[in-house]
């Protein structure tokens, strides 16, 4: 998709990130902005090494922001810049802040030329649970379902 000049010059900024944090030292090549009515609300780099976070992606940490700055979970109406293509955890961060649109640079077979290799997370999404790598099982209690039913009655819930 060919870009216009206000997307171009969004996306640079996102990837002018991603090269502030190598130089920095302050983790992986990748950043991302958001941006609501034209102007960049949330900005982010990777920070998963000098976090210690595994969840500190650059998308993450955008959407982070931007949700602080507007006082709100979800974002309606903003675009999404990211230098690469959302990995999967990102990308379900970035469905559950609904923003209108979101716009990459670099793919993700491109990341994994660099040593980002998302294809290992993608082949274990539709496995089974217990036939994944990380086995994961359900403990089946009776209170389970309680939980949710305390929450449909609370008066105190926020759909999203």
């Amino acid at each position: 998709m060919k870009a216009t000049k206000e997307q171009e010059a969004f996306m640079k900024e996102a990837i002018r990130l991603a090269s502030e944090n190598i130089k920095t030292g302050n983790g992986g090549p990748f950043g991302a902005v958001i941006v609501k009515n034209g102007m960049i609300i949330g900005r982010g780099a990777n920070r998963v090494t000098s976090d210690n976070d595994p969840t500190a992606h650059a998308e993450i940490m955008a959407i982070r922001e931007a949700c602080r700055n507007l006082g709100t979970f979800q974002l309606d109406d903003c675009v999404l810049y990211s230098s690469c293509e959302p990995c999967p955890m990102c990308l379900g961060a970035i469905y559950w802040s609904r923003p209108a649109n979101v716009y990459y640079a670099a793919t993700r077979e491109m990341a994994a030329g660099a040593g980002f290799d998302d294809s290992y997370i993608y082949g274990q999404i539709p496995l089974h649970p217990h036939e994944r790598d990380i086995p994961t099982y359900q403990l089946e209690l009776e209170n389970a379902i309680q939980v949710f039913d305390e929450w449909m009655i609370s008066g105190k819930k926020i759909p999203y």
